[in-house]
C-alpha cells in the first residue's frame, strides 16, 4: 500500500488539466484505464487528421487558424487525464486512503515508475483537476482590458463563473462534482495538498501584479477572498441547497467581498 504523500524523484504534478473539476467519473478498474488509453489514441488520431487539414489549407494559400496547442502537448494532457480519471474513480468508490498507487497504475495499464513520472505524489492524482486553475487569477489579471483594475477583472471573472456554475466557485450541485468535493474536503491529505496548490496560485498572481511585497500582500488577500467565497458556496450546496437557490446570495457575497478588496487595494480618488 502506498502511503498518502508518497513521492518519487522527477516528474511534475502540475500538467494541464484537460478535464474540469466538474467532469463526471466513470467505472473504476483496469478496463476503465485501458478504455482511457484507447480514447487517448483516438484523440491523437483526430489531432493528426486536423493537422493534415491545416497543412493542406496552408498549401492552398488559405487562411487557417493556427492550432491552440501542439500535438505533443495534447498527447501529454490526454495521458494525465487518463491516469487521473482512473485514480479518481477508484478513490470515489473505495476512499483515497484505501487505494494504492500500484493499484492505480495497474488500472491505467502503466507501470508505477511511469505513473510517478506524471504525478510525483498520490495526492496529485486527485488534485490534477485543479492544476490548470493554479495560474487562473494571474491569467485574468494579465489579460484584463485597458483601464480595468486587477480587482475589477477578477470580480468580473468570478461573477461569470457563478453564472455558469463553475465548480471552482463552489456553486455547482452536479452529483459528480459533489462526490468529488466530498472526497477532497473529507480527506486530510488532499486538503493539505490543496494548500500547496493555492500557494502556487498566490505566487503566480503576485508576479502578475508586479511582484514585491505590496503585490504579494494583494495576491494573498485576493486568493483568500476567492477561497472563502467558494467554500461558503460549497458549504451550502453540501448542506442540501441547490445551486440556483444559493446563486443570488453568492453574487451578493462576491459584490461585498470585492468591494472590500477595492477599498483596501486600489488608490482613492
Amino acid at each position: 500500500m502506498v502511503m498518502s504523500g508518497e513521492t518519487a524523484v522527477g516528474g511534475s504534478g502540475n500538467g494541464s488539466a484537460a478535464g474540469a473539476v466538474g467532469e463526471g467519473t466513470r467505472a473504476p478498474g483496469r478496463e476503465h484505464g485501458r478504455k482511457q488509453v484507447r480514447d487517448q489514441g483516438r484523440e491523437q488520431g483526430r489531432d493528426q487528421g486536423r493537422e493534415q487539414v491545416r497543412g493542406q489549407g496552408r498549401e492552398r494559400g488559405e487562411s487557417v487558424a493556427p492550432p491552440r496547442i501542439s500535438l505533443r502537448e495534447r498527447k501529454k494532457q490526454l495521458t494525465y487525464r487518463a491516469i487521473s480519471d482512473a485514480a479518481i474513480a477508484m478513490f470515489l468508490e473505495r476512499g483515497f486512503d484505501k487505494v494504492s498507487v500500484a493499484e492505480v497504475a495497474a488500472a491505467a495499464d502503466i507501470s508505477k515508475p511511469t505513473l510517478f513520472r506524471y504525478f510525483p505524489a498520490k495526492e496529485d492524482l486527485a488534485l490534477h483537476r485543479f492544476a490548470d486553475h493554479e495560474d487562473e487569477a494571474a491569467r485574468v489579471v494579465g489579460g484584463r482590458g485597458p483601464g480595468e483594475s486587477p480587482a475589477a477583472a477578477l470580480h468580473r471573472h468570478f461573477l461569470a463563473g457563478l453564472d455558469r456554475r463553475d465548480p471552482v466557485t463552489g456553486l455547482c450541485d452536479v452529483p459528480q462534482v459533489l462526490a468529488f468535493h466530498r472526497l477532497l474536503y473529507g480527506t486530510p491529505a488532499l486538503v493539505a495538498r490543496l494548500h500547496a496548490y493555492r500557494g502556487r496560485a498566490e505566487a503566480a498572481l503576485a508576479r502578475a501584479l508586479g511582484d514585491g511585497v505590496a503585490a504579494r500582500l494583494a495576491a494573498g488577500q485576493i486568493i483568500a477572498v476567492l477561497r472563502i467565497l467558494a467554500e461558503e458556496n460549497w458549504r451550502r450546496i453540501d448542506a442540501g441547497e441547490s445551486a440556483d437557490a444559493v446563486y443570488a446570495d453568492a453574487v451578493r457575497a462576491a459584490e461585498e467581498a470585492f468591494a472590500q478588496l477595492r477599498r483596501g487595494l486600489e488608490p482613492e480618488g
